[in-house]
């Protein structure tokens, strides 16, 4: 989209959501929540509950309206609309907001956790919390994490066994620095392609193939074009619920209370949701005739070690909360 295009855009919406957190008919808080995901998809069903669980503790006092399917625009476009308070609420993958609070890439390195209790800990205790909080300066505030599973590469035309097949091939990748470096490291051209036109991207061969994790390569049905997926998981990068400092600080202590709570206990709710899904998911894409592979993890671990070691040397503070990260038991 050209960049008179984009402003158009964004007029129209500021215009349409203005006072995103304003209070409608009745006195109710409503807040609109948009986001680029299908309606199948556990995070989409995750924050439906957050909106059941505001409305049932505020006895209907507050409200969120939640716009799914990018009908607001794109991920980039959300996070922008929050920064100027015309959107109340977005999901966003933490590997996107670090074009906004540059701190945050570190949950996009490779191969950063050991494995699953390392992340969780990691993420809810207090190095997790203050990086939810490190956008507050750019307008944006984290209010909980939502499981994101792990990314793994899926191709048209042949699998990923280790980091040489990935030479000469187009990677779709997310607007993030850390992970087009990533796939640099493991040979391939990486591409940043919006989520909403990746099936298309696919289908005419603008790209080869993506990374991202079980559930969102079925529910996107981007296995109809890419009948290889390599488990490698490279990266453990999670979703964010954010909200608008600018609908956040218009809100009373009892509605953030309210909202807190609700989105605290939709995130335990995710996560259970995000595991039966990703079983579902790999069973249907194996029916649908996906192969599906899982190709040894050390060679891609050696790949990225030039990434880590290019922090220590070129930003020592970023590579001191890595080190926090890994001395986390």
């Amino acid at each position: 989209m050209r960049k008179e295009g984009v402003k158009r855009y964004i007029f129209m919406i500021v215009f349409f959501l203005l006072l995103a957190g304003c209070k409608g008919p009745g006195n109710v808080r409503v807040i609109k929540l948009g986001h680029g995901l299908g309606v199948s998809h556990p995070v989409h069903e995750a924050m439906v509950y957050m909106a059941s669980l505001v409305h049932e503790k505020s006895n209907g006092e507050m409200e969120i309206r939640i716009y799914p399917n990018q009908q607001l625009g794109t991920e980039r476009e959300l996070v922008e609309l929050l920064q100027i308070g015309s959107l109340g609420m977005t999901k966003v993958s933490s590997a996107a907001m670090e074009n906004f609070a540059p701190k945050i890439q570190v949950l996009s390195l490779p191969y950063l956790f050991r494995d699953d209790e390392h992340r969780d800990k990691v993420l809810k205790g207090e190095i997790g919390q203050q990086l939810l909080l490190e956008g507050e300066k750019y307008w944006l505030r984290g209010l909980c994490y939502y499981d994101a599973g792990k990314r793994s590469f899926y191709t048209k035309n042949k699998p990923i066994e280790n980091p040489e097949d990935l030479k000469g091939l187009k990677m779709r990748v997310m607007e993030s620095n850390t992970a087009i470096n990533m796939v640099k490291a493991f040979g391939g051209s990486p591409t940043p392609v919006s989520y909403g036109e990746l099936y298309t991207a696919l289908q005419q061969g603008i790209v080869d193939g993506a990374e991202n994790n079980p559930p969102s390569l079925f529910t996107s049905k981007h296995y109809e074009v890419c009948k290889y997926y390599s488990i490698n998981e490279h990266t453990a990068i999670p979703d964010m619920v954010i909200i608008s400092t600018k609908v956040w600080n218009i809100l009373s202590e009892q509605e953030k209370n309210w909202l807190q709570e609700a989105a605290d206990e939709s995130a335990v709710y995710q996560y259970d949701l995000w595991a039966k899904s990703v079983e579902e998911s790999l069973a249907e894409m194996e029916k649908a005739g996906v192969e599906i592979h899982y190709p040894e993890t050390g060679p891609f671990r050696e790949a990225v070690v030039p990434i880590f070691e290019s922090y220590k040397s070129t930003q020592p503070d970023f590579y001191e909360i890595i080190e926090k990260i890994r001395a986390v038991k």
